[in-house]
């Protein structure tokens, strides 16, 4: 018989046991490391291709389903389900689980591209671009929330950068790989062939994300009830009604006094204060965490974030059709001036990352290279037909250099702001404002060409007769500009001509804002410390209870317990200031008025909850009996 048989409460030895085999996000093995990083980073780079796939397809999408005024929503829609669902992913990923919260993301976004393969009218070709989008987001918020756990703040800037180089390659590639898949194979292969990659970032994901963090567990029901569906939907009709608000008055042209118009703004306004009044005073875990929105670090990183998307997004989607209208060049040749961009993002996203872990600072590079964006969108509104195939080529790359350089640098400025508690909803609060900086990107610039472009046509036709039939003409087909008369296609060039470089002035105006919105962030020189949310840690002590003593070691369970129903009552409770509400039991007897959460499943201890096992996806191992098994203070 052991010695210590009888000297030792059997639920402890059980309980040491299953804490050792378990393993923190710090102490997995470098194989399960690389495999986590393999399955999240190609699903990150999948996600970046289909941001920028559609705008090189759009000729021949329109063309079979001859709805061309219908086309611009293919973009938006996969943008506007990015901008809405991405801040809920910070919550998931904390009640779900990274591994459930990654699983979701890749199988959304996978399924979407399917069915964009498999669509039949260009409705459900946009509908397909939604659901593909709700995943979308997802997946960029898990990887930095992954790269996050692994590691030290001052370590994650290299890993983020490392990162960045498969969204900007995502990114760049997108436009010219739709070229080339769609005039070789047809548009819908450009969607179906990413299928195997996603299954693969699927496995990588299951088979190796399953590191444990600190935290309490939470039943399926009490998840379900506190995700905020009334502030996504709110979100999601207001961004929504704005996106049709700007087509029906500037991409159709009709007056202001049309309902069609009037409507979807009003629903805009209406909607946009009905999600601020919801995620201020009525939702249980707001999905834009409004404490926040108290702090002036998070909101100019938040304002920072939604410039530097809207002029991203704005040369995106508009620099390479500069190319096909104005320089009469094939789809794949005009996604192909956007290859600089992705490799120069690259590029800057490690220098950013190296810099960042090398120096453990961010403000100096922020103030040297954040002005490069705006540089490069000035080299780009000077373009013209005769220009040299430098300025063609390599004027876009001063802009993603120094984008990449920004988003690093505020990204570890945020989480350097913030405790580590709410690194998971900081993560989403900031993809937020760069999800809506995205679609606004594509959808005011999208308004401001067709607007531009409207005025131009008029302004070079009013003497023709057929004027009213040839803007419609040149509007809704840039493919046909070719195949003109010389007369008509002079002016329909000159026309585009004049339209891009609106938008682009309008890249340049952002970018510059966005510059002076990030000079008052002040430096914080960035912990190297490893995270404190692993969970491989070392059992909680067991009061040892007296030699023949039957109710000691009664007592000793019945302790356990009490502990164990204190740690759950106080998982519920943030490190806010208090409102008054019915009392809640405390340790020690006192009591405490229990708050609204703002900074989802967190606990009040600097970590981050676990994930229930019940309810899918658990980034944990699992023993049967131990410790674990309980009601207790860490779930299964």
């Amino acid at each position: 018989m052991s010695s210590n048989s009888e000297r030792e409460p059997l639920l402890a030895r059980r309980s040491s046991l299953s804490y050792k085999t378990r393993l923190g996000p710090h102490d997995i093995s470098k194989s399960m490391r690389h495999g986590i990083l393999a399955g999240i980073w190609m699903a990150t780079f999948l996600s970046s291709v289909n941001m920028t796939l559609v705008p090189t397809m759009l000729p021949s999408i329109s063309s079979e389903f001859q709805k061309s005024h219908q086309a611009s929503w293919l973009g938006t829609a996969y943008l506007l389900a990015t901008a809405t669902f991405t801040p809920l992913y910070g919550r998931l990923a904390n009640v779900l689980g990274r591994r459930g919260a990654a699983q979701l993301a890749v199988l959304f976004t996978g399924l979407g591209t399917v069915a964009c393969g498999l669509s039949t009218s260009m409705e459900m070709l946009i509908v397909s671009r939604f659901i593909a989008g709700i995943g979308g987001g997802g997946i960029n918020t898990i990887a930095t929330i992954v790269v996050s756990d692994m590691y030290s703040l001052r370590d994650r800037g290299l890993a983020q950068g490392v990162a960045s180089v498969f969204n900007g390659i995502g990114l760049g590639f997108g436009g010219p790989l739709g070229g080339v898949i769609t005039d070789w194979l047809g548009w819908r292969w450009a969607f179906l062939c990413q299928v195997p990659l996603f299954f693969i970032s699927l496995l990588l994901t299951t088979i190796n994300l399953r590191y444990v963090t600190k935290g309490k567990g939470k039943s399926t029901k009490e998840v379900l009830k506190r995700i905020d569906y009334f502030g996504s939907l709110t979100l999601l009709i207001s961004v929504g009604s704005m996106l049709i608000f700007l087509s029906t008055r500037f991409n159709e042209n009709l007056p202001w006094a049309d309902a069609r118009v009037i409507v979807p703004l009003v629903l805009s306004i209406v909607f946009f204060l009905s999600f601020v009044f919801v995620e201020i005073y009525v939702a249980p875990e707001p999905v834009l965490a409004p404490f926040l929105l108290k702090q002036r670090i998070p909101v100019l990183v938040g304002v920072s974030n939604f410039l530097v998307a809207s002029c991203n997004f704005s040369i995106t989607y508009f620099f390479p059709m500069w190319f096909q209208t104005v320089m009469l060049t094939n789809a794949s040749t005009a996604g192909l001036h956007i290859l600089p961009n992705s490799i120069s993002m690259s590029v800057g996203s490690v220098f950013a990352g190296w810099m960042m872990h090398r120096t453990g600072k961010y403000k100096m590079i922020n103030l040297i290279f954040g002005i490069f964006p705006f540089i490069g969108t000035v080299l780009i509104s000077q373009i013209h037909e005769n220009s040299g195939w430098i300025q063609s080529w390599f004027s876009i790359i001063p802009m993603g250099f120094g984008n990449a350089v920004v988003l690093q640098t505020m990204l570890s400025a945020l989480l350097a702001h913030i405790p580590e508690s709410h690194m998971a909803v900081g993560t989403g609060f900031g993809q937020l404002f760069r999800g809506i900086g995205q679609v606004g990107g594509v959808a005011i610039s999208s308004a401001i060409f067709q607007y531009k472009l409207d005025n131009a046509l008029r302004e070079r036709l009013t003497m023709d007769p057929d004027a009213e039939a040839i803007i419609t003409h040149i509007r809704q087909n840039a493919r046909s500009i070719s195949t003109l008369p010389p007369r008509l296609q002079r002016i329909a060039r000159d026309s585009y001509a004049v339209s891009l470089k609106t938008v682009f002035f309008f890249a340049s105006v952002s970018t510059l804002l966005a510059y002076i919105a990030r000079l008052p962030i002040p430096e914080k020189e960035l912990d190297s410390r490893p995270r404190s949310n692993s969970a491989a840690i070392a059992p909680p002590p067991t009061p040892q209870p007296q030699l023949g003593s039957a109710s000691a070691l009664t007592s000793n369970v019945v302790g356990e317990d009490e502990q164990v129903r204190d740690d759950d009552s106080d998982s519920d409770e943030d490190d806010h200031p208090t409102t008054p509400t019915t009392p809640t039991r405390m340790r020690h007897g006192s009591t405490r008025r229990p708050v609204r959460r703002l900074s989802t499943f967190e606990s009040p201890d600097g970590v981050l909850d676990l994930e229930s096992r019940r309810i899918g996806g658990s980034a944990r191992s699992f023993e049967t009996g131990s410790w674990s098994g309980r009601s207790g203070s860490v779930s299964g």
